[in-house]
């Protein structure tokens, strides 16, 4: 039973590597992988495109750009559509980031300082988008909307915000790699493959899915405009 744990408690250790003197997270390594390789798809697919398909990767790359374009649009209409390539690209590096493991690659989004920084990005991109929006002081006349009395309310929301997204997004990731990791050790052949394909690619995407639709959602909320 101890060394079940012992083992069990390794999986979950993100881990360091040194450069020098200077210590890096395991979860910042991979994640720059995992851009290095995004970057290197984006160069090869964007090669010899035309203006009208005829490769099926070009088709596969328009699907998924006008998924994108059309799943944020809808969402945050004609006044968020220069928020949308951030958004995508967002969703995209959480997407191969959840299912790195696929890969050999301990998913980034299992180490809490990753998701922080994600919330973080996010909490900033929608406290943005209401000052672009309505100016600082129609931003700051938000946080008495519907009415004062809900004005320390709207502003611990500033804060349960992030912190709602970095906990969902670490929570799930890191408990779908435990699960998996319960898996391995106990039946290593065989049964790990079709979880593998519920955990570490559907329920990875869906994760990804969920933070940057209530990201936007969010970010819809704060441009709303009085009527």
């Amino acid at each position: 039973m101890d060394e079940f744990i012992e083992e069990l408690m390794e999986s979950m250790d993100c881990g360091t590597k040194y450069i020098g003197n200077i210590p890096i997270p395991n979860a910042v390594i991979n994640s720059w992988i995992i851009m290095a390789i995004l970057m290197v798809l984006t160069l090869v697919f964007v090669r010899n495109l035309k203006v009208v398909p005829t490769s099926k990767v070009q088709m596969v790359v328009e699907a998924i750009v006008q998924f994108i374009n059309n799943f944020f649009g809808g969402i945050l209409g004609e006044a968020g559509k220069g928020y949308i390539p951030f958004l995508g690209t967002v969703m995209i590096y959480i997407v191969f980031a959840n299912i790195c493991g696929l890969f050999g690659l301990e998913p980034p989004t299992k180490d809490l300082r990753v998701t922080a920084a994600l919330a973080l990005m996010s909490i900033c991109l929608i406290e943005w988008s209401g000052i672009h929006r309505k100016g600082v002081l129609g931003w700051l006349k938000s946080f008495l909307e519907p009415m004062p009395l809900l004005l320390p309310i709207n502003i611990l929301e500033v804060g349960i915000r992030p912190l709602s997204l970095c906990m969902r997004l670490f929570g799930n990731v890191l408990g779908a790699h435990i699960i998996m990791e319960l898996i391995k050790i106990n039946i290593p052949v065989g049964v790990p493959l079709p979880f593998s394909m519920y955990f570490d690619v559907f329920d990875g995407i869906i994760q990804a899915y969920v933070f940057v639709f209530l990201t936007s959602l969010f970010m819809q909320e704060k441009m709303e405009m009085e009527e």
